[in-house]
C-alpha cells in the first residue's frame, strides 16, 4: 500500500511539474511577444529581398493594434507606392493603385510571398499566432550570441491552421527579447531561420531593429528587415483600420 502512496505522489508531482513547465514556456513565448507586438504599434520598415543574381528593397509604413487589425502602406520604390494591405480579424485586403482594385486575400494565400520576400501575408500581418496556435515545451537554457536564452519547442495545436510543423524559438532570458527561431516541416527538416539583432531601445523598449530570414532550401535567399522607427501603444485612429483607407494616397 505504501508503495502504491509513493507511486501516486511520484506521478502527480510529475504531472504538476510538467504542466508548471508547459506554462512557463507559453509564458515566455507570450512576455516575448507582446514585447515586439504591444497594444499597438506604428512604426517604418525598409526589406531588402537578397538573391544571388539581383537585390530589391522596399519601404513601408505599419499600423497594428493587438492581434487583430494590421494595415501597410507602402512607401517605395515608386512604382509600389500606394499599395496597401488591411487585416481584420482573419480577412484581408490589398489594393493596387495600378489597375485601381481592391482585392480580397483569401486564406489559401497567406502562406504565399508578401512582395516577392521571403516573409509571407501572415509573417507580417501575424494571422496565426505563436502564443495561441502552439503548444510550448522548455528544452533548456543555451548561450546564443553571446546571451543566455531560453530555448523553446513549439508544436501546432490539432486544429490549427499552421504550416509549421515544429518551431524552435530562443528568447534572452534578461529581458525576453527574440534571438533567433528555426521552421521545419512535417519531415523534420529545417526549411527557415529568422536571426534577430542590433538590439537596442526604440519606442521605449528594447527590442531587436534587425530581422533576417533565410531560406535553407535556397542558397542565397534571404530577406533582411530593418525598423527604422516605431512607437508603441499610442492611439490610433479607427480610420487607419477601414477598407476606405486602402485607397488613401497618404
Amino acid at each position: 500500500m505504501m508503495n502504491r502512496i509513493i507511486g501516486f505522489l511520484f506521478l502527480f508531482a510529475v504531472s504538476v511539474l510538467s504542466g508548471f513547465a508547459q506554462e512557463s514556456a507559453r509564458s515566455i513565448v507570450k512576455k516575448s511577444d507582446d514585447l515586439m507586438r504591444g497594444e499597438t504599434q506604428v512604426g517604418t520598415y525598409t526589406m531588402t529581398v537578397i538573391r544571388p543574381e539581383w537585390q530589391r528593397k522596399m519601404k513601408f509604413k505599419f499600423w497594428s493594434k493587438g492581434t487583430e487589425k494590421a494595415f501597410i502602406r507602402m512607401l517605395e520604390p515608386a512604382k509600389e507606392r500606394g499599395v496597401t494591405f488591411l487585416k481584420l480579424g482573419n480577412e484581408m485586403w490589398n489594393y493596387i493603385p495600378k489597375i485601381n482594385r481592391v482585392i480580397k486575400i483569401p486564406p489559401s494565400m497567406m502562406l504565399q510571398s508578401w512582395m516577392g520576400s521571403d516573409f509571407t501575408n501572415d509573417d507580417l500581418v501575424k494571422e496565426s499566432s505563436i502564443v495561441e496556435d502552439y503548444n510550448h515545451k522548455l528544452l533548456g537554457r543555451e548561450k546564443l550570441a553571446g546571451f543566455d536564452a531560453y530555448k523553446i519547442e513549439l508544436r501546432p495545436k490539432p486544429k490549427a491552421a499552421v504550416v509549421w510543423d515544429k518551431i524552435i524559438e530562443w528568447i534572452r532570458v534578461e529581458d525576453s527579447v527574440p534571438l533567433k527561431a528555426e521552421y521545419y516541416n512535417e519531415r523534420g527538416e529545417r526549411i527557415r531561420t529568422l536571426l534577430f539583432s542590433d538590439i537596442e531601445k526604440m519606442g521605449g523598449r528594447t527590442i531587436p531593429t534587425k530581422y533576417e530570414l533565410i531560406e535553407e532550401k535556397k542558397t542565397g535567399h534571404k530577406t533582411v528587415m530593418i525598423l527604422e522607427d516605431v512607437i508603441f501603444d499610442e492611439p490610433i485612429r479607427p480610420f487607419v483600420f477601414t477598407k476606405q483607407n486602402l485607397r488613401r494616397t497618404r
